[in-house]
């Protein structure tokens, strides 16, 4: 940290930037944020050099030319590291800066965005510190009840719902009103009834009968409800290996979220569909630290106890010292505290963390690692901090922008439907300031909107 005198004097914005270009301005924040990494240098000196009008216009021009919102696209960024940054150079807040020196709906939303005075009184410096050693410790103490949207039908009757949905799918065309209606509003254990109860009645395959009747998105989320949770799971890390690519982030999604009993099914459920067990199919799709971590994970042997104060100090210690030893090594400690110790652990490591380095762990994962390594710690720390709030930011980056990343908006609503997603509903509207239900309206049309609004489970 710079000490009174060592930094740059930050004079404030009010005056127009000369020469100013808005268009050249919005491409140059446009290709400070995209790819691997992100400028926060040049992106702060962007921000902080214009005056309030000129911001404005970058904003405008920033739409026109990537119909997309900025100040979105700067909610994705570390803002703990450029205020840290903003904060050494300036000897001020960001915060402060913002507030001084913009006004009207710009000026709050950068300080939502900013979400801190650096510059407050606080138990660490900076300010950033303290508020993620706070909310450790809330993550630590707090109780939630994990509720889902699709619970079990009252009156269930599979006889009269298998009736319905063959009558559905009979002769020319089909009712698809029908088959979300029902499919959608009855939980994973009355559908495997239905399907049993279908069979019996008509001599057919369930499943072999909506795949030829219906085709696309539909398909893929009223199958992926009718398959049970695990082998529903066993399939998607299956898709995720096939191919010539491999979709790091599915196997990540998958196997850094679920709980032991989850990845135990996941394991029986793939060898019994595949032939393979889990551990080969990813050895042999994956290599590196990042096999060693997803392999970690899908033995489903995370520790289940509580916390232990002191080993929470020594795990701390040892994934603080960032200094010695090379990156190989770090990545080895990091993985055998956080692929292994229960959560409820996990969240006093984290805490002693910001203690001992007065940072966030998750921001020095992001400042030491790189690449699918990174986003696995990553995707674990935010699973342990808040797993609800996890699968909000997925279902909101599988639908922001210009195109709709189906698979893993079907993947998430199908996942998490019967066990926290009204929790995720509502992260959601509390952190995008509009619900999962509106989003949803807004990206997607159909026979599939509806299936997901329906599962969704109603308007916040």
């Amino acid at each position: 940290m710079a000490k009174p005198g060592q930094g740059s004097k930050y004079r404030g914005s009010v005056h127009d930037f000369p020469d100013f270009n808005p268009s050249q301005d919005a491409e140059a924040l446009y290709t400070a944020m995209k790819g691997f990494g992100s400028d926060k240098e040049a992106i702060l000196e962007l921000i902080t050099s214009r005056s309030n009008r000129q911001r404005q216009e970058i904003i405008q021009s920033y739409k026109s030319l990537y119909g997309k919102d900025l100040i979105a696209d700067l909610n994705e960024l570390d803002m703990l590291d450029i205020r840290e940054i903003f904060r050494t150079k300036y000897e001020k807040s960001l915060y402060s800066m913002i507030k001084n020196d913009t006004s009207g709906e710009y000026k709050k939303a950068l300080l939502k965005l900013c979400g801190g005075d650096d510059d407050a009184a606080g138990q660490f410096f900076p300010e950033a510190a303290q508020v993620a050693y706070q909310m450790w410790e809330l993550s630590a103490v707090a109780r939630v009840e994990l509720k889902g949207t699709v619970r079990p039908a009252a009156d269930f009757n599979p006889d009269a719902d298998a009736k319905a949905l063959r009558k559905a799918m009979k002769g020319l065309g089909t009712d698809e009103s029908t088959i979300i209606d029902i499919i959608t509003h009855r939980s994973n254990a009355q559908r495997q009834q239905i399907r049993q109860t279908f069979k019996s009645h008509f001599g057919r395959d369930l499943m072999a009968d909506l795949k030829s009747e219906i085709s696309g998105d539909l398909a893929r989320l009223i199958l992926g409800l009718m398959m049970p949770p695990a082998h529903y799971d066993a399939k998607q890390l299956k898709k995720a290996m096939e191919g010539a690519g491999t979709d790091e982030k599915a196997l990540i999604e998958i196997l850094a979220t679920r709980t032991n009993a989850e990845i135990r099914a996941i394991n029986e459920a793939y060898k019994e569909d595949y032939h393979k067990s889990l551990e080969d199919a990813l050895s042999s799709d994956t290599s590196g630290h990042f096999r060693r971590i997803l392999i970690s994970l899908a033995t489903g042997n995370r520790d289940e106890g509580g916390e232990d104060r002191d080993q929470a100090r020594d795990d701390a210690k040892e994934i603080a010292d960032t200094s010695s030893g090379d990156k190989t090594s770090l990545e080895t400690r990091f993985m055998t505290i956080l692929c292994t110790r229960s959560y409820q652990h996990l969240r006093r490591v984290f805490q002693e963390f910001v203690k001992m380095t007065n940072y966030d762990v998750e921001h020095t994962i992001k400042k030491e690692m790189s690449g699918d390594v990174r986003d696995a710690f990553v995707a674990i720390v935010q699973s342990v901090k808040n797993k609800p709030l996890f699968f909000a930011d997925k279902l909101y980056k599988s639908m922001k922008g210009a195109g709709t990343d189906e698979k893993t908006l079907t993947r998430v609503m199908v996942s998490r439907s019967e066990i926290d997603l009204l929790n995720i509903r509502r992260e959601f509207i509390e952190k995008y300031d509009k619900s999962l239900h509106q989003a949803i309206e807004g990206d997607t049309s159909g026979d599939f909107m509806k299936a997901l609004l329906a599962v969704c489970g109603g308007e916040d």
